[in-house]
């Protein structure tokens, strides 16, 4: 357990669901070799054909997804890495640690990071970076969420909220704000300009794990914490309107570990998939709430992180 990468093939447009049974659409997964030494806690989407992983070895790898070859390897994390994050396209690499620090690699330089953002209090549990990757939102379960220029690795702001166990942070589109999820079992917006909070969702009834947003901006989404069937669900927000809740996606028996936006390919219908501790990938209809597939990963223990690559292959990491 713990060194798997997986890389799920899957065609959207053929998933099935009809009444209330559930149907296993024609996904398939493929295994590469172990990347980390350890578990691997995080995976990213980097460039067309590169993703981005950390792992409980305290490393972060660069990888051709398609082939499984690591490409770098960057090493400098005094204890496991909790998150990795990219801006697409970019050079820049960002990792999240259990030493209380961030560090940006860049791609082609052979030494060690080429920024470090210390002074969180405890763990780092979220990373957001903007589109041009000159700013960095990092969030802890120091209760605060920090902004930094990446250039000069100055802090820019600091927030704390009493109780905000912070567990993930993304970046919305084209926007100024950045979505976070927190142990007290609620989303934030927060304007990343003052560093303010712009809007709070209403709180669930678990622990929110993960978020993510859709590339037009439109909707967020976010995991929940569960177990023996309780719980596990993912749920859709809207981000542009109304603010409320869309829609919910039950089925997962434990709790969901990672929640993502897949890219819409040519006629495909609006999906999203979800990662859960139960060892399974479901493959869901955005709009109608469908389970269109799922996937048992067998051996592989609980699945941490979910990157999408392109319209029909995800990543997924364990």
């Amino acid at each position: 357990m713990g060194t798997l990468q997986s890389r799920i093939g899957f065609h959207t447009s053929k998933y099935r669901a009809g009444g209330s049974g559930e149907e296993t659409g024609p996904a398939r997964a493929g295994q590469h070799g172990p990347t980390h030494a350890d578990a691997v806690t995080s995976v990213a989407a980097l460039k067309p054909d590169l993703c981005v992983s950390g792992g409980r070895d305290k490393s972060v790898a660069v990888c051709s997804w398609r082939s499984g070859a690591a490409l770098r390897r960057f090493v400098g994390h005094e204890r496991e890495v909790t998150k990795v994050a990219s801006a697409l396209d970019s050079n820049r690499v960002f990792s999240a640690s259990r030493d209380k620090t961030v560090m940006m690699w860049e791609l082609h330089r052979t030494s060690g990071p080429s920024q470090h953002f210390p002074g969180h209090e405890l763990v780092v549990t979220g990373l957001a970076v903007s589109p041009d990757a000159s700013r960095l939102c990092t969030g802890s379960r120091d209760n605060t969420v920090c902004k930094w220029d990446t250039e000069t690795g100055e802090c820019l702001g600091r927030a704390a909220i009493s109780r905000n166990l912070v567990t993930h942070l993304c970046w919305v589109p084209g926007e100024p704000y950045i979505i976070q999820t927190s142990e007290d079992k609620t989303i934030r917006i927060w304007d990343s300009r003052e560093l303010q909070v712009a809007h709070t969702f209403p709180a669930k009834r678990h622990i929110q794990t993960c978020c993510d947003v859709s590339q037009d901006g439109r909707y967020c989404l976010s995991a929940s914490s569960g177990s023996a069937g309780e719980g596990g669900e993912a749920t859709l927000w809207d981000l542009r309107q109304t603010r409320n809740r869309v829609r919910e996606y039950k089925g997962h028996f434990q709790t969901t570990t990672s929640c993502v936006f897949l890219p819409r390919g040519p006629a495909l219908a609006p999906s999203v998939a979800t990662s859960s501790s139960d060892s399974t990938v479901k493959v869901w209809d955005r709009d109608t709430g469908a389970c269109l597939a799922t996937l048992l990963l067998e051996g592989s223990g609980p699945l941490a992180s979910l990157a999408a690559c392109d319209s029909s292959m995800l990543l997924c990491a364990s």
